[in-house]
């Protein structure tokens, strides 16, 4: 996968095994352990919640992609040591509440899927808004076969994107979906070539960046809520969230924009 230079050429310094870059409003992230297929170890982890629980305040939009041949191989199992069920606890809930910073903090995330997505990397991928997946990528939870179970969200957010059937299937067989499989399945959103992913999760992050603040909100926040509420209070919630959205001065703007012809119109989409 080819790395991509900051427009601006400013680059953090690496947090937790994580490198940072801005291109404009867009913050790319990068798993930075190509040595290890960007297995998680706790210091990557407490890096991801670090900087979903507060990114930068002029970032819209943040693209997060691995280094190397994969996205991430999932649990680092070097630091898989002799744990208390307490311990273990713990752990699980430390990769919850990064996870959790990600798909409701402030800012849309697109995920760069390419070789491994595998484990904890497959949750992590999870909790990203949209997922661009390169030809390479494969997806696969091993934990059963370890004698594990997951424990970084893929329980509630995995049955949810592909069903609790696929989801029993993965962990029962080691059943190992290709990228092709994934796309069909709705583990990723779109799929590119090779090489490709980055250049397409960029053009769509900018896309989204585009968008009024309060509406990016809405997608983020109310929309899996109201997905998991029943009819009634989910269309109470869908209410409520429409009044304040079309309040907001930046909708107004918009609104007179398309009705002036100054804003494009949906258009069919070419065949290709």
């Amino acid at each position: 996968m080819r790395e991509r230079k900051s427009r601006n050429g400013t680059t953090e310094a690496p947090k937790g095994h994580l490198r940072v870059q801005r291109d404009g409003e867009i913050a790319l992230l990068c798993l930075d352990r190509a040595h290890k297929r960007n297995a998680l170890d706790d210091g990557a982890v407490l890096g991801l919640e670090r900087f979903f629980a507060r990114p930068p305040e002029d970032v819209r939009a943040v693209v997060l992609h691995g280094a190397g041949a994969h996205f991430c191989a999932g649990l680092d199992l070097s630091e898989l040591t002799a744990r208390s069920a307490a311990e273990g606890l713990a752990h699980s809930r430390m990769w919850h509440r990064a996870f959790d910073h990600i798909q409701f903090g402030s800012v849309p995330v697109v995920a760069v899927l390419h070789g491994a997505v595998v484990g904890g990397g497959l949750e992590l991928a999870c909790a990203a808004h949209i997922r661009v997946a390169e030809r390479s990528a494969y997806y696969a939870l091993p934990e059963g076969q370890r004698g594990l179970f997951v424990g970084g969200g893929g329980s509630v957010r995995l049955p949810r994107i592909i069903g609790v059937a696929r989801m029993t299937d993965m962990m029962l067989t080691g059943r190992v979906y290709s990228a092709e499989e994934g796309q069909h399945a709705g583990l990723s959103h779109y799929l590119t070539a090779a090489g490709e992913g980055l250049d397409k999760a960029i053009e769509l992050a900018r896309a989204i960046a585009a968008n009024a603040p309060l509406s990016n909100f809405a997608v983020m926040h109310a929309l899996p809520r109201i997905a998991d509420s029943g009819q009634e209070p989910g269309l109470l919630i869908e209410a409520l969230m429409a009044g304040i959205a079309q309040s907001e001065p930046a909708a107004k703007d918009r609104l007179q924009a398309f009705l002036q012809k100054r804003a494009g119109k949906v258009e069919k989409p070419r065949r290709r």
